[in-house]
């Protein structure tokens, strides 16, 4: 048995594909690859790695397939092809000399193969060393090794110096325990033309000797033409060296570029996933979440579009949520488009990935239509889909909803790099989906304990049953009229609610009176105010409910500070309290009471504008004002 640990490099693949395109065209790569157990993504993904299995599986049908027993090794020269091997092409070519490229041999090959160790020693000016010796349980082939010698010719070839002689005296393949190579190599252009220039001043001083001798009366002849010969030489070395230093200098230029592309790239992915991160943690809705990861998407990434789906409370259906790049007739496809989730044998790709869990990479659609079923084609077809790729949104073993983008106008090819850095950002948004829904959950839970603290004081007198949630909701009210902040809307409105817990204190002999209360029995209510604080402050309130126990304390302080339980004025009043006040001093006017039948809305008001700017916030009077002749004409 194979180990099946990932040993080789997409790129060793990479390049076998494109020497068998250009000299075999015939050959049915895609079968090869696909019966390898490889995909097309991962081939073009140079992060991508391969096992000694599916190597071995592919060579054994692409040489089939040639019928080239050499294949592996010109497979290996046509690395020396600028656009074959990329960076590290360039990378070697920046070490200036064969000489150099085979001193950091060990660290240049292990950017295409973890299946052996390889070292390096210098024979001479232009003669190496190599020695691979495989790792402990890697079963290399035969081929493997004269792929490495196509490799090593390639190298020589790079620098467009001359292959004198690869020596292979040791192979595994032939019973020893490692393979070693000799490599040697004739010099560049320009150190021959230093050579020749050497020879060629020697042989012109040489001659002028003796020219002198014969000629004296002429010696200046003979200086001039031996200079000038020196001379034409020394420009024609001086030429190719310039050359050669403006090849090395440009090779060092798009090295350093490429890096520095790198580089960038990778600094842009860190900066979403930490951008994603913070930006998701302040939102509290999910369709929030959606769309803020769907701008970081639009503005961090090369994508020419991309959307998130989610599926609904039932999970039967995925719902488009948000995206970007679409044409408004795509949008709306998008919106009224149906996926159904309980379609257990649908061929559709974004469900097979919601129920398998699992993201797809496709770059040629036509290549999976026999798996798709006529919908889903029919889908791709209407919003132009060519390749794409969708990752599943998941929390734990739950899957939430699909992220997927596309390449429709650069048609730039996707890999499998792209699919890992998506399912990073897929992750972040599940976990972030996940706790919104726990937070959102917890809110619930929070507010129906809220409403049931407040209904137990209410339903202790059947006469004031819903009288906190009726001030709760002018309350609400106010604060929209007054285009207050969310937040100090839901604070004022659990305020609200809670603002007479304190009664809870008072004796049913008190509180259900139905005549007027003694001035003792008044003084036994008023303590209700600083009981709701002392109760509440026992409930830990934290974060923007921090102020609530001291709000619904405050509810019956007034402007003039006339009233209690601190005898507040003013500013020193909690705005939110003021709204409170003001919110149920109206409803209980307008509500039935044991000794009295409800006022009108218009004498109530009457009595809170002899209020105004004594007990009551004028400019909360108006607000409730606003809002009830609002209410009155939705009504």
């Amino acid at each position: 048995m194979y180990s099946e640990q990932v040993l080789y490099n997409s790129r060793i693949i990479d390049i076998y594909i494109r020497y068998l395109r250009k000299h075999y065209p015939d050959v049915d790569i895609q079968s090869a690859v696909s019966a390898a157990g490889m995909k097309m993504y991962e081939v073009n993904d140079p992060g991508h790695w391969f096992s000694q299995r599916q190597i071995d599986l592919f060579y054994g049908l692409v040489q089939k397939g040639t019928n080239n027993p050499n294949l592996a090794r010109e497979a290996g020269r046509y690395a020396a092809s600028v656009s074959d091997i990329g960076h590290l092409k360039y990378w070697i070519l920046s070490l200036f000399t064969p000489a150099r490229a085979f001193s950091i041999i060990n660290q240049a090959s292990s950017l295409f193969t973890r299946s052996a160790v390889y070292e390096s020693r210098k024979l001479g000016p232009n003669k190496v060393e190599v020695v691979v010796t495989p790792r402990p349980s890697v079963r290399e082939k035969p081929f493997q090794c004269e792929n490495r010698l196509g490799f090593f010719e390639a190298i020589i070839s790079a620098f467009k110096y001359h292959l004198h002689r690869v020596e292979h005296p040791e192979c595994l393949f032939r019973g020893d325990s490692r393979c070693r190579y000799i490599i040697s190599w004739k010099g560049s252009r320009s150190s021959t033309l230093f050579r020749a220039k050497r020879w060629v001043a020697s042989s012109a001083i040489f001659l002028f000797v003796p020219f002198i001798y014969f000629y004296p009366q002429q010696w200046y002849y003979g200086l001039f033409s031996a200079s000038l010969i020196i001379s034409i030489f020394q420009a024609i070395v001086l030429k190719a060296e310039n050359t050669e230093l403006r090849e090395n200098m440009d090779i060092a230029k798009t090295t350093g570029d490429q890096l520095i592309d790198q580089v960038d790239v990778n600094y842009r992915n860190s900066l979403l996933t930490y951008e994603i991160g913070a930006a998701v943690t302040k939102q509290t809705n999910k369709k929030d979440i959606v769309k803020k990861v769907v701008e970081l998407l639009e503005d961090r990434l090369d994508y020419d579009r991309g959307m998130i789906l989610l599926a609904d409370e039932n999970k039967s259906r995925l719902e488009y949520i948000s995206g970007y790049g679409y044409t408004s007739r795509e949008y709306i496809f998008l919106k009224n488009a149906n996926f159904n989730l309980f379609k257990s044998r649908s061929k559709g790709v974004f469900v097979v990935s919601f129920h398998q869990q699992e993201p797809f990479l496709v770059n040629e659609i036509e290549a999976i239509e026999s798996s798709l079923s006529e919908r889903s084609l029919e889908f791709a077809r209407h919003i132009g889909a060519k390749s794409f790729i969708c990752c599943p949104i998941l929390y734990e073993n739950e899957s939430l909803g699909i992220l997927a983008v596309d390449n429709k106008v650069t048609k730039k090819a996707l890999v499998e790099r792209d699919v890992s850095l998506l399912m990073g950002i897929a992750h972040f948004v599940g976990v972030s989906l996940h706790n919104n829904k726990l937070f959102t959950t917890k809110e619930l839970q929070f507010k129906s304990l809220i409403r049931v603290l407040a209904a137990s004081i209410d339903a202790r007198d059947p006469t004031t049953s819903g009288h906190s949630e009726k001030v709760a909701q002018y309350s609400r009210g106010i604060c929209q009229e007054l285009g207050l902040p969310e937040t100090t809307n839901e604070v004022v409105y659990i305020a609200a609610l809670l603002h007479d817990y304190g009664k809870i204190g008072v004796p049913d002999a008190i509180l259900k009176k139905p005549g007027p209360l003694t001035q003792q029995e008044y003084g036994v209510v008023q303590l209700h105010a600083e009981q709701t604080r002392s109760i509440l402050r026992q409930i830990m309130f934290e974060g923007i409910f921090e102020g609530i126990p001291d709000i619904a304390a405050a509810h019956h302080e007034r402007i003039d500070g006339s009233g209690y339980p601190l005898g507040l004025s003013g500013e020193a009043i909690p705005f939110e309290a003021r709204i409170i006040a003001v919110a149920d001093f109206f409803e209980a006017l307008t509500s039935v009471r044991p000794y009295r039948e409800p006022l009108s809305f218009s004498h109530a008001f009457e009595l809170l504008e002899r209020g105004k700017g004594i007990h009551f916030d004028p400019e909360v009077v108006e607000a409730l004002r606003s809002y009830t002749l609002r209410q009155a004409d939705c009504d």
